[in-house]
């Protein structure tokens, strides 16, 4: 299949931080039903099994991936509008899940007036940034969940993020969304926040007896290479069930194809930091003669 889209300027690949140090991944597209939600708490499931500290925050008004984790809208009494607004801190915010090493900062309704509410604030585009950076050192990644669209939320979120993991669903017109996308990375890093990187794309919903699933992936890898990830989400019946029952799909069912590939997506990531922090300190090695 042949797109005329074009993708200018895109976003260069993340470098590795040093070990230790906090991530902030953005899980961003403006196109909804592309499987945001569905990689933030999956992947966030995978990390913590592998003994990472990780923290979902829900930037989402409709609360999804909250109520994906089992967080009901009882236990949502702090959440990531009084952590944007500076009503409370990240921390204060956290709410456990069942899942060991694994929190959430929920999202409630509030937020589908805080664009408006906060327009005449005082840099803010930084607020989340203020919020999470230099705050959370018992935190190794925080995975935002993003709202579709690219509005003041998405703004923060791509602000705060050091970088963004984009799940692309294998279907035409999402190119065109992808292509939207990373012209807005490319500008936020140019204005408000120049180590903003595009950390990779994940292909998700991938119908495998689908002619133009299969053509979507082979045109996004022929274009970005090794910034696709390997691993492809399938479209899967048991990752549509899991968030009904407030459970990730790893727990809801772990031997499901759509787990299994969270869980492979989890070690490539993994895999692939453990290679670009390698190779980062072999390059500083090098310099020093």
């Amino acid at each position: 299949m042949s797109s005329d889209i074009t993708f200018a300027d895109r976003p260069t690949a993340v470098t590795a931080p040093k070990q230790g140090a906090l991530q902030i991944i953005a899980i961003a597209n403006q196109k909804g039903g592309v499987g945001k939600t569905t990689t933030a708490i999956n992947l966030a499931t995978g990390l913590a099994a592998t003994g990472k500290r990780v923290c979902v925050l829900d930037l989402d008004p409709q609360g999804n991936a909250s109520t994906g984790l089992g967080i009901s809208v009882e236990f949502r009494k702090v959440t990531s509008y009084d952590v944007l607004s500076g009503r409370t801190s990240a921390k204060a915010a956290m709410v456990a899940t069942q899942i060991p090493g694994l929190v959430v900062i929920p999202a409630s309704v509030d937020l589908s007036g805080a664009e408006i509410e906060l327009v005449d604030a005082q840099k803010r585009e930084y607020l989340l940034r203020e919020a999470l950076r230099g705050k959370l050192d018992d935190i190794d990644y925080v995975l935002i969940d993003c709202p579709p669209g690219l509005g003041l939320l998405s703004l923060n979120a791509l602000v705060a993020a050091d970088s963004v993991l984009v799940p692309l669903q294998c279907e035409f017109l999402a190119l065109e969304g992808l292509s939207h996308l990373l012209k807005t990375i490319e500008r936020i890093r140019h204005a408000l926040n120049p180590e903003l990187a595009l950390m990779g794309i994940v292909l998700t919903m991938f119908d495998q007896r689908n002619i133009l699933s299969k053509s979507v992936a082979s045109d996004v890898r022929a274009y970005f290479g090794d910034q696709v990830y390997d691993t492809i989400i399938p479209r899967n019946v048991r990752v549509s069930e899991a968030p009904s029952h407030g459970l990730p799909v790893l727990l809801y069912d772990h031997r499901s194809t759509g787990a299994q590939a969270y869980i492979r997506l989890a070690r490539e990531i993994l895999r692939r930091e453990r290679g670009s922090a390698a190779r980062q300190e072999q390059d500083e090695m090098e310099a020093l003669g």
